[in-house]
Formats: C-alpha cells, structure tokens, sequence
C-alpha cells in the first residue's frame, strides 16, 4: 500500500528526477532565477530550500551534505558564499514563483522562480532588516495617516492666526474641472495577455 504518499513524480522515475532537480536547483543558485513550469517550479522550491537553510550553519558537514544534493561545487560555494550571508535573517520563505503565462508549443503554464533576496526590483535595493525598520507595521491605511498629520497642522495654524488678529476667514471657490486637467490626468495601464490562454 502506498497510502499519504502522494508526491508529484514528474512523469520520471526515481534516479531521472532526482538528477533533474539537482540540475535545476544547481542553475538557481548560480544564477539566482530560472523559467520553467509550475509544477518543476514548486518541486525544486521543495527541493532547494531546506538547502538554503542548511546553508545557514557553515561548517564541513553542512557543506558535505548540501554537496550530496547539489553534486556540483560552484554551487555550493555560490550557496554558502553569496545567498547565505543575504538570507540569514529570513526564516525561511526563500523563493518566489511568479507565474508567466503558457507555452506556445504545449499550453504548459509557465513561471519564473527566483530568490526573494536578489530581485532588485522588488526589494529596491533595501536589506530585509532595514526594510523592516523603515516601515512600521501598521492595521490603518496609509491615506488616512497622512489627512491627519493634515489636519493637525491647520489646527495650529487656525490657532496661531486666531491668536494674532480675529479676522474672519473667506473660502476660496472651488473651480470646476475643465478639459485640460483631464487631458493632463494620466491615462490607465495597458492590460496584457499575461496568464491568458493564447
């Protein structure tokens, strides 16, 4: 009986996938983002990880076994060298798949996935600790913070004015929007055919 164990085999036998995701997660690490389909995407992210956590503790062993997976050493000095030392604070969660649509030739859905820490675009060039610290966590909206700081310093400086001469203030009229402002606006983003069925 093979009951629970359900796993997705990759249309492989044993020593075929084995040797495929150990190519797949050696071409991650050393270059950081691959393209490939979801479902060898979600396997290698089951296959790489515990890897990078491994990678965290550098010692000989560590190394031996990471090598026992990898079977390459540019990759496991890549591994302990380079994404280690960038990952240390993170507790695990180190890669995203992001999902490209389908394939031409067979419709396969397609993705890249990449590690979290060296997508420029995404971190923007910010360490995960200093993110961190920049942004407070917060459950309110950004907006309503900001209309708050606002009203708060026009109260005091209603106040001030009061304090200085008791002259009652006039409201400006507000003027209507005319067709140049609009034209002004900026137009909406283009929609793609990301993820749609060609």
């Amino acid at each position: 009986m093979r009951h629970n164990k359900n796993f997705n085999h990759l249309g492989r036998q044993a020593g075929h996938r084995k040797a495929m995701l150990s190519n797949m997660a050696s071409s991650l690490i050393l270059h950081k983002r691959i393209e490939t389909t979801v479902a060898k995407a979600k396997a290698v992210r089951q296959f790489v990880e515990p890897l990078v956590t491994k990678s965290k503790e550098d010692t000989t062993h560590s190394r031996r076994v990471v090598f026992s997976y990898l079977k390459q050493k540019e990759a496991v000095t890549e591994l302990f060298r380079t994404i280690a030392p960038k990952i240390a604070e993170r507790p695990g969660g180190y890669t995203r798949i992001l999902k490209t649509g389908f394939r031409l030739g067979d419709a396969a859905d397609m993705c890249i996935i990449e590690f979290v820490d060296f997508n420029e675009a995404y971190t923007l060039g910010i360490t995960p600790a200093a993110a961190a610290e920049a942004k407070p966590k917060t459950r309110r909206s950004r907006k309503s913070a900001a209309k708050k700081t606002d009203a708060v310093e026009d109260a005091t400086v209603v106040e001030g004015e009061a304090k200085k001469a008791p002259a009652k203030k006039v409201a400006a009229p507000k003027a209507p929007k005319t067709t140049a402002a609009k034209a002004a606006a900026p137009k909406a983003a283009k929609k793609t055919n990301v993820g749609k069925k060609m």
